[in-house]
């Protein structure tokens, strides 16, 4: 028998127990250095705080200080974070912009807080430094993360949403946010701290009334060490609070943004809704097409037509290219040469090579957002998905992902569905129940279907076309 040494995770109590052991001698460390100096008028330890604080806080006058910076501060991260995030989005999509722009962020991002500081004061006075100092301080923290963020979201969602027609809202909601909430997130954690370094000083520089640093720039005129610390206590403590509340509100955007993204699909539906395709009208048709990455042709010509109510299945070895027919089909590729043209008004939906869910979002989500009009509940009984339909895809075994999407791309309202070996990582079991609920819903909708399989396409009465 083997020795096996495990390491347990602390549990959330210990791990509490050890920061706050750890605080505590941080403070017995302060208090002890304090007293081998042995003035206070030097260096006031933490009971020379605590009673300074306990002095202050009663007093309206700590509050009315209090909340002047507060909302001076948050004010100018509120709109820093919406200046930020305009810009980001702005050089996103013109390159002009981003061009005209980087050389100021960085200007702003390089220059010391207290010349920044000084100029606010000769600009606009001491009582609104504070705010715009903030401003000035999140506007670069932020617009570089941002657009770092919309600049690599994944393309593979991107064609997703391209792909079932998923356009303004719905798309930022549900396949921008949860890509860019991290880096966000993750900017936030210095920004929304150093907003309050910025403002603090800006008012220390500027000394407006009311202000916090008002009273700690008082306190350091009058020898108050004491005070001076306990002031300095507080911006610490006020600081953190509004940092974890700030948090706390990002992290509850997701995924509350793709669920809110459902109900504008919903509220939209009858905007969404294709018109329904002609059986035996001529959906997809392509002319000595050619197919390639790179410029290096992989597959073709191609001839074919895809009628209303029609299944072609493309058949071939790995990498002969039926996933970059498929792709070009879709437009999501350029053809190499010939042409592909696409019935007016068609749209599409697809089951890709690879999974393309909307992670965190229920299965039932998935479905309703690009098929509002759809009974997702039913659908996903017929695949054996019932017991499992209000958990977050992520939460899924392969199969069942694989049957989710399969689910979605036939509810989705579409003249033409293109499916990407869509039984990969079935069983025999979930395999047949996947073709029996292909071949039921496929209604007068064109299907073009790459497999490995030639039973699919006996199963399905299809066209085989070789690669």
């Amino acid at each position: 028998m083997l020795n096996r040494t495990t390491t347990e995770a602390p549990s959330s109590g210990s791990s509490a127990l050890a920061r706050i052991g750890s605080v505590v001698f941080w403070l017995a460390v302060w208090q002890g250095v304090s007293m081998l100096v042995g003035s206070s008028f030097i260096l006031a330890g933490p009971l020379d705080t605590a009673a300074a604080l306990a002095h202050l806080v009663p007093t309206g006058s700590f509050w009315s200080h209090v909340a002047f910076s507060a909302m001076h501060i948050v004010a100018g991260t509120v709109l820093g974070y919406l200046a930020a995030s305009a810009c980001a989005l702005a050089a996103h999509r013109l390159h002009a912009v981003r061009l005209l722009l980087r050389p100021a962020m960085a200007a702003i991002k390089g220059t010391p807080i207290a010349c920044i500081v000084v100029i606010l004061l000769i600009w606009i006075g001491s009582r609104n430094a504070s705010t715009a100092a903030v401003f000035l301080m999140v506007l670069p923290a932020i617009y570089f993360p941002m657009l770092g963020a919309l600049d690599s979201v994944d393309p593979r969602m991107r064609e997703l949403a391209d792909v079932f027609g998923m356009r303004g809202a719905r798309r930022a909601l549900a396949v921008v946010w949860p890509h860019v909430l991290p880096y966000l997130r993750a900017a936030s954690e210095t920004a929304l701290s150093m907003s309050w370094k910025a403002g603090v000083a800006a008012e220390l520089i500027g000394t407006p009334t009311g202000s916090i640093g008002e009273r700690i720039y008082q306190a350091k005129l009058l020898l108050e060490t004491a005070d001076l610390f306990a002031w300095t206590v507080t911006v610490i403590a006020v600081a953190w609070l509004l940092e974890r509340v700030a948090l706390m509100l990002l992290d509850a955007t997701w995924p509350a943004a793709g669920s809110l993204a459902v109900r504008l699909a919903r509220s939209r539906r009858s905007l969404t809704a294709s018109p329904a395709a002609s059986e035996r009208a001529a959906i997809l048709s392509t002319s000595e097409l050619v197919v390639g990455h790179d410029d290096l042709a992989a597959a073709g010509p191609f001839t074919f037509t895809v009628r209303g109510g029609e299944t072609l299945v493309l058949m071939g070895p790995s990498g002969a290219g039926k996933t970059t027919l498929l792709s070009t089909i879709a437009r999501q590729c350029e053809p190499r040469s010939g042409v592909v043209q696409l019935a007016a008004e068609t749209n599409l939906s697809a089951v890709f090579q690879d999974a393309r869910l909307i992670d965190q979002l229920s299965c039932l989500d998935n479905i309703l957002l690009v098929a509002p009009g759809s009974d997702a509940c039913a659908l996903l009984a017929e695949l054996g998905l019932a017991e499992v339909a209000g958990r977050p895809a992520d939460m899924l075994s392969g199969g069942q992902r694989r049957r989710l999407e399969l689910a979605r791309a036939l509810a989705a309202p579409a003249q033409l569905t293109l499916l990407d070996e869509p039984f990969t990582g079935l069983d025999e079991g979930a395999r047949d129940l996947a073709l029996t609920f292909l071949d039921r819903h496929r209604g007068d909708r064109a299907i073009v279907l790459s497999t490995h399989n030639p039973r699919d396409a006996e199963r399905l009465g299809a066209r085989i076309l070789r690669i």
